[in-house]
This record gives structure tokens, C-alpha cells and sequence, in this order.
């Protein structure tokens, strides 16, 4: 028991949200100029300049201030990415892309729309990471996991009595939702979530139905 409580009481490891914030800057390098709103460096530089103050944030307790930089960033990963599928919808009937390239781009910006809402919901489920870490609790505020459908007498054996979801799980959640068109491993209970769940399932959606469309008129 004290094992499991030292596992839940352990600090959120945020390395891997930094992970997937570098990785939506790489993925916005290799886009083509025309389907980047602004030079190309501009969003991985923006990136790059918040990690700092962010992180230094977070370090010296100004947890409200790491907070909003995080709803900051997420905000301008959403206008970029919508500005990006955008373009995409622009230049799609130009024929311009060779097809090859074209399903590039289009697989970059589904994976860059799975971080970008895992971020989201990582960042809000139950008032942020901080949030999570200086109140644990069991499970999710936001999300069904299945960790929270195991009876509560059979949670010891399955190892998860003061089980909480990471990165990792959000991450999972937004890959899901992304593939299916719809929440599969975890029910949204939050209103927040389900509206922004509904974004990343249309983005998702139109990238798909793009390509299948570039991919039909070019046959």
C-alpha cells in the first residue's frame, strides 16, 4: 500500500508533453511553405522562446502563470494547425502537390492534430498537472478510464487503487479519437472535453475525406 500511495503522490513527469510539444514544431518544418501560415520557422521558434519561461514558471511556483503559457501555446498549436487544414482545403483542387507529398502533409497534420489535443486535455483534465499533483486522486475528473471501471475490491490486484492518468494516457486518448471518428477507450464526462473532442474528430475527419478525395479525382 505505501508502494502505491508513493506512486500516485510522485510528481507528473512533463517531459513528455515537452516531447510532443518539439515534435508539432518538427512536423510544421517539414510541411510545405504553402500550406504554413507565416515563414516556416515562425511556429517552432515561438515554441522554442516559451519552453523557457514556462518551464522557469513551473520551477520557481508560479503555477498560475505556467498555466496560462500552457493555454497559450495550446491556443496558437489549434490556430496553426486549423490555418494549416485550411490551406489544405485551398489547395487541393490547384492539383499542385504531387500525390505522394500531398499524403505527407496530410498524415503531419493528423499526427500534429493527436499531440495538439492531447496537450488540451492533458493541460485541463482537473485543473491542469499541477493541479493533479498538489490534490491526488484517484482517476479522472474528465475521462472514464478503464483503470476507473475496475471494481474497487479488485483495484489492488490489478495494481491501480491510487491509479491517475499521465500523458500517455491523453495522448492515447486523442489517437483514438483521431482513428474511430469518436471516443473509444475513455468516455468524455466533461462538458470542455466533449467540445473539444468534437474539434479534433472534424479536423481529423476533413483531413481524411480530403485525401480520399484528392486520391479519387486523381484515379
Amino acid at each position: 500500500m505505501t508502494h502505491a500511495r508513493a506512486q500516485v503522490d510522485n510528481p507528473e513527469p512533463r517531459w513528455q508533453a515537452l516531447l510532443a510539444l518539439a515534435a508539432v514544431g518538427g512536423v510544421y518544418l517539414s510541411l510545405p511553405s504553402d500550406l504554413i501560415i507565416g515563414p516556416t520557422w515562425l511556429l517552432p521558434a515561438v515554441i522554442a522562446l516559451s519552453l523557457a519561461p514556462t518551464i522557469v514558471a513551473h520551477r520557481m511556483g508560479h503555477y498560475s502563470f505556467n498555466h496560462g503559457l500552457g493555454i497559450v501555446n495550446n491556443s496558437l498549436l489549434t490556430v496553426a494547425l486549423l490555418g494549416s487544414v485550411g490551406l489544405l482545403v485551398v489547395h487541393l483542387p490547384s492539383h499542385k502537390e504531387a500525390p505522394l507529398r500531398l499524403l505527407l502533409s496530410g498524415a503531419e497534420l493528423w499526427l500534429t492534430n493527436v499531440l495538439v489535443f492531447a496537450l488540451w486535455y492533458w493541460r485541463l483534465d482537473g485543473g491542469g498537472p499541477t493541479v493533479r499533483e498538489q490534490h491526488p486522486a484517484f482517476g479522472s475528473r474528465s475521462f472514464v478510464f478503464p483503470q476507473m471501471q475496475i471494481e474497487h475490491a479488485e483495484r489492488k490486484r490489478f495494481r491501480v487503487e491510487h491509479w491517475r492518468p499521465s500523458f500517455v494516457d491523453y495522448l492515447f486518448i486523442a489517437f483514438t479519437q483521431s482513428s474511430t471518428f469518436g471516443p473509444t477507450d475513455a468516455p468524455l464526462l466533461a462538458r470542455w472535453a466533449k467540445l473539444l473532442a468534437m474539434v479534433q474528430i472534424f479536423i481529423s475527419l476533413s483531413i481524411v475525406i480530403l485525401l480520399i478525395a484528392r486520391a479519387v479525382g486523381g484515379l
